[in-house]
């Protein structure tokens, strides 16, 4: 199953950190590992112990603490953290992914067409930037946006496509371009035009 291939993969690398063993999994190539110092510093974490559950554990599973604290719970709590920890550090992605350190990091990926391409033909397989329709965990899930048509689309693997969209946000993709404005795309010179036995139709 998937989650035996996570836990083999993490055992197997005992010296990876979560962070970089969670961005590893399998459908979680549109994340960029988040520097440890960002999550440290609780400025940047401001509000979240409210939105998610287990949040101490959840840090430390996510910072690699080995919390004494954390002995004596349930395979079900440990579950429930785990999840958590997932949560939390989406909502962490999505704050860092718009600080400079995390935009050049998502350049490196967006010029290696790690989000994929525009699926319009016009578009011509511009890459494309994950993006999300809330701020809100849970609301939409992860969609991708096209800087040559402006337009929003599905992610082509259904995992990416499962991802919350809260872990990019709405503001992220926008302020990419804003920055790497030379990376901006004219709009698409031509336009699909239905026809009936070669006739333009009418409306």
């Amino acid at each position: 199953s998937e989650e035996e291939e996570s836990e083999l993969s993490q055992s197997e690398n005992d010296d990876a950190t979560w962070v970089s063993w969670f961005c590893s999994l399998k459908g979680n190539e549109f994340f960029v590992e988040v520097d440890e110092d960002f999550i440290q510093d609780d400025f940047n974490l401001t509000g979240l112990s409210t939105q998610v559950p287990f949040y101490e554990h959840a840090l430390d599973l996510i910072l690699d603490v080995d919390a004494p604290r954390d002995a004596g719970l349930s395979e079900e709590q440990q579950d429930s953290i785990e999840a958590a920890a997932e949560l939390l550090y989406g909502l962490i992605h999505a704050r860092y992914i718009i600080t400079p350190r995390g935009l050049a990091g998502m350049l490196d990926k967006f010029k290696h067409i790690h989000f994929g391409r525009c699926p319009r033909v016009f578009c011509q397989g511009q890459a494309v930037l994950p993006v999300g329709q809330s701020d809100i965990p849970r609301t939409h899930t992860c969609k991708t946006f096209c800087p040559k048509c402006s337009d929003i689309h599905y992610p082509r693997s259904s995992r990416h496509a499962n991802i919350d969209g809260a872990y990019f946000g709405t503001t992220f993709c926008h302020l990419f371009l804003q920055t790497y404005w030379d990376l901006v795309p004219p709009p698409p010179r031509e336009q699909y035009v239905p026809r009936i036995f070669g006739f333009r139709i009418y409306k």
